[in-house]
């Protein structure tokens, strides 16, 4: 069974090195949509497959450090990445471009390692991150699945690799989760008294 949640941010960026000159020489914003689509074959105590309250912590915390933020690729032109850092506080760098595309890996990664990191505690079972869907605009989208992440004609992304800034971090409700992350840490869901016995 598939679950799918829907987030949304907005986030500015250039595409560098793409066939469209707006997009590769021009700072410019999207208004995002992305789409968490969880995959279980059985149900947790709550016959759920995973409660999307569960969604509203840190993995919504990860998301919306791209709201109202300018990702960059870390292999741009110094001076430009300089400019970024210095007139904006939200920013993001990445080590692939940040385009529809790597934006689908990148968040498929970073929400793939919090679900693997994180101690359920209701009876989930077999809950894995499926696909992401990143939609750059009403009319397209890219989708990013398991078999893309370690695929190296994409691009190498490790969590060492995507930095975010001070002021991000500091807007987290646990500003130390990346490091966690970083870290291997576990992250652990409430746990939660049943009502009905099963």
């Amino acid at each position: 069974m598939l679950i799918r949640k829907l987030f949304r941010f907005e986030n500015a960026h250039i595409v560098r090195n793409c066939s469209s000159q707006r997009c590769s020489r021009s700072i410019h914003g999207h208004s995002y949509q992305i789409e968490i689509i969880l995959e279980a074959h059985a149900l947790d105590n709550g016959q759920m497959v995973y409660d999307f309250g569960l969604l509203k912590g840190h993995i919504k915390d990860l998301i919306d450090s791209f709201d109202h933020a300018i990702a960059f690729w870390d292999k741009d032109d110094a001076e430009y990445i300089d400019y970024c850092k210095k007139f904006s506080a939200r920013w993001i760098s990445l080590p692939v471009s940040p385009s529809a595309e790597q934006f689908s890996r990148v968040f498929f990664v970073l929400i793939d390692a919090m679900l693997k990191q994180t101690t359920m505690q209701n009876g989930e079972a077999d809950v894995v991150l499926h696909s992401v869907i990143v939609h750059e605009t009403q009319t397209g989208y890219a989708q990013c699945f398991k078999s893309d992440i370690d695929n190296p004609r994409m691009g190498l992304i490790v969590l060492a690799d995507i930095i975010f800034s001070t002021q991000v971090c500091n807007e987290w409700s646990d500003t130390q989760m990346y490091d966690k992350l970083k870290r291997g840490e576990s992250f652990v869901n409430p746990l939660v008294s049943l009502q009905v016995p099963l």
